[in-house]
């Protein structure tokens, strides 16, 4: 593999994405999934579901916030 050259190529420039839209998505998710663990309650030994999706929520407002920040 020593007589393989590769060409250079330069990086492709950054795809222009909507972050606070994905953010706001994967919480909204996380909010619905929320709201039926509290309609249709787990089993006891399963309560943990509805304190992961809580903690889902709070990480995307959050994550919603770090998005958002002014830059610089």
């Amino acid at each position: 593999m020593d007589n393989v050259k590769q060409q250079w190529h330069p990086d492709p420039e950054p795809i222009k994405t909507n972050d606070t839209a994905a953010v706001g998505a994967g919480t909204a998710l996380w909010a619905v999934a929320l709201v039926v663990l509290l309609i249709f309650r787990p089993a006891p030994e399963n309560t943990w579901w509805i304190w992961t999706c809580v903690t889902g929520v709070g990480f995307g407002l959050f994550g919603m916030w770090f998005v958002r920040r002014p830059r610089g």
